[in-house]
């Protein structure tokens, strides 16, 4: 008898909530039913509001059951082994057809939660390393043109056009370069790229290696926060496996040409996922912040010309390569190509990963993906782009995603992370917070950032308080534009963003006093 598939998922969400316990029950109370099980950990789908997510596969496709407990295996095993599976109360459906999932547009995704992740037979099997072949065959510049042709920009924060950057390391001299990824996903809200490496690594390893053959770097490291252990063993055994299977090496597929892959540990610093206090920190060095120029593709780690692009962009590049840089522009709306995993968190009932192209608005996410608040209060603020990210009060709702609608109202898009609050939440707080982020994760080396957000948070504490309110919002002005024009990087540059949103967006929170000084042009106005 042909047994019966059951994937339950591994990933760090799922395993936090119980999967490992759900696994191992499923294991050992098989055996009380007439029941042949093949058990696979896949990676999350996305869908956390549901984890732990069980699957079973049937003739249809794939059934799932969720969110499931480990005190429910029994009643579960005697479904599947009755066939009536709509007689469980945490059936789904076929999972292909859950709203949430079908509505989505996944290309970088398509994998979650489908495939084992460390199975290269799973990977080879959808698609996987076709663009790698196809990129072991092409010249340099032409994989670096299909790049360009993309449209694709970086997906950590900046949106610098991926192709450009790898043009620049391509055309500058030198006998050793370096592909580097940042995978130091410390931005409030986003989990995307743990998900790709939990659930899908090597589509990273692949986008690693074609990035390689495009600028002639034959060496790797995925810079990996230290908060992710899971994220780390797959990493490493993928790794491995691709070594032994010949897709990593001297000799990749008997092509002669090279690529070694390492993971790094980060130092646990927030200041670390700023690509020059990455480099720093991966030589070894503490994580302080580069002046630029230099550009890290012209000197960037051991003084060489090096990639640093994120876990995301990365993982985009094999479908480019695969299906054509002109497939991938399709997707998505004017400069913002392609599809992003917008991750929803903080007050949500259905939080989760959610791939859509460009375009879509704050509200249809809210609205058709997250259900609303998990409190069921109304939604008050969204928070896009991280701790650095504006707060968007309900008239920017409408604002389309992608990245020059979010810039000219003074928002960033970041990493997709996006993170709601109810009508509960007091903007005071969460400015102030904003300058204490700031002051606790900067690396110091500049003065507006290091003095200047210890500052921000004393002034802000001093409004709260009703102390020469309306001369203290002027001075707190004034100390944003210092931060934002003299800092070094945009930890510093960037911390003003949310504050400036909470206090012109939501002034009531900081009594009744005027807030001209944050209405200035080009500064947030509304859409």
């Amino acid at each position: 008898m042909t047994p019966i598939k059951m994937f339950v998922p591994r990933d760090t969400t799922s395993v936090s909530l119980g999967a490992d316990s759900v696994a191992d029950d499923i294991r050992t109370q098989a055996a009380n039913f007439s029941l042949d099980i093949e058990l696979i950990r896949n990676g999350s789908r996305g869908l956390f509001w549901l984890e732990p997510l069980v699957e079973v596969e049937t003739k249809e496709g794939r059934v799932a059951f969720g969110p499931i407990e480990s005190d429910g295996i029994d009643h579960l095993l005697s479904v599947i082994e009755s066939k009536k599976y709509d007689q469980h109360p945490a059936y789904q459906g076929l999972t292909e057809e859950i709203d949430y999932l079908q509505k989505q547009e996944r290309i970088t995704f398509s994998r979650a939660g489908i495939t084992d992740p460390i199975s290269l037979g799973d990977y080879i099997e959808h698609d996987g390393f076709n663009g790698l072949r196809k990129a072991l065959i092409l010249p340099n510049q032409q994989i670096i043109s299909e790049v360009t042709d993309s449209g694709l920009r970086g997906r950590g924060g900046a949106a610098f056009p991926t192709g450009i950057k790898w043009q620049t390391v391509h055309d500058a001299p030198a006998d050793q370069k370096y592909i580097v990824c940042n995978a130091d996903e410390g931005d409030s809200g986003t989990f995307a790229d743990r998900m790709v490496m939990e659930a899908d690594p090597y589509m990273l390893i692949e986008g690693m290696i074609i990035a390689g053959l495009a600028v002639g770097a034959n060496q790797g490291f995925i810079y990996l926060r230290s908060e992710y252990p899971l994220a780390h063993s797959i990493l490493e055994e993928a790794i491995s496996k691709a070594e032994t299977a010949g897709y990593l090496g001297n000799n990749i597929l008997d092509s002669s040409k090279g690529f070694h892959l390492e993971v790094r540990l980060g130092a646990g610093a927030y200041i670390c996922g700023e690509e020059t206090s990455l480099l720093e920190s991966l030589e070894g060095k503490r994580g302080l912040v580069r002046a630029k120029p230099p550009l890290p593709a012209i000197e960037g780690l051991f003084g060489q010309p090096t990639i640093v692009n994120n876990v995301l962009s990365l993982a985009a590049i094999p479908f480019i390569m695969a299906e054509g840089g002109e497939a991938y522009s399709e997707y998505g709306r004017n400069r913002s190509k392609g599809t992003l995993p917008f991750q929803l968190a903080g007050n949500i009932d259905k939080g989760g990963l959610i791939e859509l192209p460009f375009g879509h608005t704050l509200r249809q996410l809210i609205d058709d993906f997250g259900g609303g608040t998990a409190s069921g209060r109304p939604v008050k603020a969204i928070q896009v782009g991280g701790p650095l990210g504006a707060y968007l009060p309900e008239s920017l709702w409408d604002l389309p995603l992608d990245y020059e609608a979010f810039s000219e109202v003074g928002a960033v898009l970041g990493h997709g992370g996006i993170v709601v609050f109810d009508d509960t939440v007091d903007m005071s707080e969460q400015a102030n917070f904003s300058m204490e982020f700031c002051a606790v994760e900067s690396c110091g080396k500049c003065t507006p950032c290091r003095i200047g957000s210890t500052r921000g948070s004393e002034l802000i504490q001093r409004i709260r308080q009703g102390e020469r309110q309306s001369a203290n919002l002027e001075l707190l002005d004034e100390l944003c534009d210092t931060m934002e024009l003299g800092s070094l990087c945009a930890m510093g540059g960037m911390t003003p963003f949310p504050v400036r949103s909470a206090v012109k967006y939501f002034p009531d929170d900081f009594s009744a006093v005027t807030t001209d000084a944050f209405s200035r042009d080009g500064e947030l106005t509304n859409a």
